[in-house]
């Protein structure tokens, strides 16, 4: 089945429950919502299933996540860590006095070794918690730690499990050892991403596991070995309240926005550095805004200074949601030139203000930009030339930025709304109970 037809929306009939209103745990391991996609998804999911009248705690760990507020229902309960990778002194080495048990020894133990220990250790922090507050939820929602402290059913953590699994992270963990230059550094990439072997045998024993895009259900059936019976498909999609056209913002020349992390070579941002290059021979104006941090060294960097673009590449981050919204609203082209994407927000987000997309084929995001030439126009991952081609189509084509952005809007409504997100995802959480309720009478 095709992520086409496995649609979010409202179903019918799924437990004798009806549409009583759930107590649910929402777990986040990292719930920044201004840096990476899970923090993204838990603040606007928990906003749109509080508004359906659910009661949604989301316990969360550093950097912590920030929730819409106002909203009954909704609470947040920090989870604390060490907060060993915390800005401006990742790395640290805890005081003595900052130590509570053999939870924060083994984080701390498995950064000095090289590893990230995260994932485990909010796992078990999160199982003590859920023990300790039997029967306070009806659901627990797990976003992605697949964490040993989660396995042992409800009867360890108080309420059925569901999991999102945005896509299996052995694919980030692919393309950083094939952009390694030697063997140390492909060493430290395989320490690093050792709780991932935690991740693959965790998914395995999961009841329940919800995924955001067709492509990310066949690559953890095939990545991770989880049973496809056992996946359900909701997209996810953009605030289109916010993320919304709005005439009264001047549209900037040459403006080309994207949102990357400089230094992960999945997003691909070198490739959009080299395409820009490519790009300013006949399209001197075109600039490059990146919504992220800036790599002081690295590929991303070393490209900048190599083509000379130290002043057609800036990079921004701190700003707020409504900074940023206005900000792709201003450029003539958004860009996603990832390799890979589980879903990609960012495609999404932009299609909704009407700003014309260019974006390439890599993981899913096809299911989200749609038809090349209809709503986007769609390139090979890691081609440069293609993407600088494409570029310089949409720059110096109003009608073509006019049809595109309208397309692309359009698509979004139709298709990738957080509200049809929480419907979904609170109708899978009845499933998950539903079942749970049939193995116990067993």
């Amino acid at each position: 089945m095709t992520a086409e037809a496995i649609e979010s929306g409202p179903r019918q009939g799924v437990t004798d429950e009806g549409d009583r209103p759930l107590r649910i745990a929402l777990l986040t391991y990292k719930g920044n919502p201004f840096c990476g996609g899970q923090g993204v998804y838990v603040r606007h999911l928990s906003r749109e299933l509080a508004r359906l009248g659910h009661s949604v705690e989301v316990i969360g760990s550093q950097p912590y996540p920030v929730l819409d507020e106002g909203l009954p229902g909704l609470t947040l309960t920090e989870l604390a860590s060490l907060d060993l990778y915390r800005s401006p002194d990742p790395f640290r080495t805890p005081g003595r006095d900052e130590y509570r048990d053999w939870i924060d020894a083994l984080e701390v133990a498995t950064m000095w070794t090289g590893g990230f220990p995260e994932p485990l250790t909010f796992s078990l922090r999160a199982r003590r918690m859920l023990a300790a507050r039997r029967g306070d939820f009806d659901v627990v929602h797990d976003n992605q730690t697949l964490g040993y402290g989660l396995l042992g059913g409800p009867g360890a953590i108080g309420a059925p499990l569901v999991t999102t699994i945005h896509h299996p992270i052995t694919v980030d963990r692919r393309l950083d050892l094939d952009a390694a230059t030697d063997w140390k550094r492909r060493a430290s990439v395989r320490r690093w991403y050792g709780f991932t072997r935690m991740q693959k045998r965790v998914a395995r024993r999961l009841p329940s596991v919800l995924t955001v895009s067709g492509t990310s259900r066949r690559e953890i059936v095939e990545h991770l070995g989880v049973r496809d019976d056992r996946i359900r498909v909701v997209h996810i999609g953009a605030d289109t309240a916010l993320w919304s056209p709005d005439p009264s913002v001047a549209e900037v020349p040459g403006r080309i926005v994207t949102t990357s992390s400089a230094d992960v070579p999945l997003k691909g941002l070198v490739h959009l550095v080299e395409a820009l290059a490519k790009l300013r021979t006949d399209h001197p104006a075109a600039h490059l805004v990146v919504v992220g941090k800036r790599a002081e060294d690295g590929p991303v960097a070393q490209a900048i200074e190599r083509y000379g673009l130290q002043d057609a590449v800036r990079f921004v981050k701190g700003i707020t949601d409504a900074e940023l919204v206005d900000l792709v609203r201003s450029a003539q082209v958004s860009c996603v030139p990832s390799l890979y994407e589980g879903f990609s927000l960012p495609a999404a987000e932009a299609m909704a203000t009407g700003t014309p997309l260019v974006a390439t084929t890599g993981g899913a995001i096809p299911e989200v930009a749609g038809r090349d030439g209809e709503t986007c126009l769609a390139v090979p991952p890691a081609d440069p030339d293609a993407l600088a081609e494409a570029l310089r189509l949409v720059l110096g084509d109003a009608e073509l930025r006019a049809r595109l952005g309208a397309a692309g809007r359009a698509r979004v409504l139709d298709r990738f709304t957080w509200a049809r997100a929480a419907q979904g995802t609170a109708d899978l959480y009845r499933e998950a109970i539903a079942r749970q309720g049939r193995v116990a009478r067993r």
